[in-house]
């Protein structure tokens, strides 16, 4: 699969795909660093990891493997035309840089990011690229270029990673130009590190018992710490009004925040925002609070037990 990024639809990298090979054991669980390289660096920290690019068309393709600048504009992950660099990009090296990949086989490549000592605190942002060049023939009047990239979200900075969090703020259903009822969440990304922001929608208690989904989220969405953005889930036009019971969950790399609402989808337009209720809490969370509880009764206890001869004393 291509991991990441890809660019170019029919052109000549039809069957060219890169992936990430290596990952770090603390983030092994973390679907977006099995992606791509999400991770948190002290200045002078030097990465090197393992590329594997692939070839599963009938031809053999020269392919050249760089970084290029990327940031988060907009609320959308956006990648540089060609080459442009930027100060990720400029860090970054990949060996070797141009390699022969024969139909249906892959070649295995490194990256490695040299992190200056005096680098600045901060999330950066790059694309580490496979790219393959058509020479203008026949047929095209123009060379025609397609690549395929894997994200790179690198924070840097002394002492422990940020940690990442965000809020569903609101709920809102409505109903598209073409007839198709949609479910709008207003998500706030709370914590330190860049979100992409991935989920899905469950209906249930609907018209006659009905139940629907789950529905995807549109993807595309990234936020960085402190924005605010949309995250879009459409349904079917065929769907009833309601009311119908939604379960909503949304999720970036580890990150997962659920909520419930009522809502009836309007038939036109724009709906009233609904009001939501939380998930379950996190087992972390829970189990504090459970421990907080027994440490509460246990001063209650205590204090109860010792009461009488206080008061004798007394």
């Amino acid at each position: 699969m291509v991991s990441g990024i890809s660019t170019g639809g029919d052109g000549p990298g039809e069957g060219l795909g890169i992936r990430l090979v290596d990952a770090p054991v603390a983030r092994r669980d973390d679907p977006r660093a099995r992606k791509g390289v999400v991770d948190h660096v002290s200045p002078g920290t030097t990465i090197k990891r393992r590329l594997e690019v692939f070839n599963s068309s009938a031809h053999p393709m020269h392919v050249s493997l760089y970084a290029a600048a990327a940031d988060i504009d907009h609320r959308a992950f956006v990648f540089a035309p060609d080459r442009t660099p930027n100060e990720l990009s400029s860090w970054t090296t990949v060996t070797p840089s141009e390699i022969d990949v024969a139909p249906g086989h892959t070649r295995m490549a490194w990256f490695t990011i040299r992190v200056p000592r005096d680098a600045w605190r901060g999330e950066r942002y790059a694309v580490i690229w496979a790219q393959t060049t058509a020479e203008p023939d026949a047929r095209h009047n123009v060379g025609l270029a397609s690549r395929a990239g894997i994200r790179v979200y690198l924070d840097i900075g002394p002492g422990g990673e940020p940690p990442s969090d965000m809020s569903i703020d609101r709920l809102t259903p409505e109903r598209d130009a073409g007839g198709r009822p949609t479910l709008v969440a207003q998500v706030r990304n709370t914590g330190g590190r860049a979100l992409d922001l991935s989920g899905s929608l469950s209906l249930s208690e609907g018209p006659g018992g009905l139940r629907a989904g789950p529905y995807p989220a549109q993807l595309g969405v990234a936020l960085r710490p402190g924005d605010t953005g949309r995250l879009t889930v459409v349904m079917d036009p065929r769907l009833p009004d309601g009311p119908w019971k939604a379960d909503l969950v949304v999720q970036s790399g580890l990150v997962k925040r659920t909520v419930s609402a009522t809502v009836v989808f309007p038939r036109t337009g724009v709906g009233r925002p609904v009001t939501m209720s939380a998930g379950p809490l996190p087992f972390v969370a829970l189990l504090a609070g459970v421990i907080g509880l027994a440490a509460t009764g246990l001063v209650v206890r205590r204090r109860r037990a010792v009461s009488p001869h206080d008061s004798r004393r007394a």
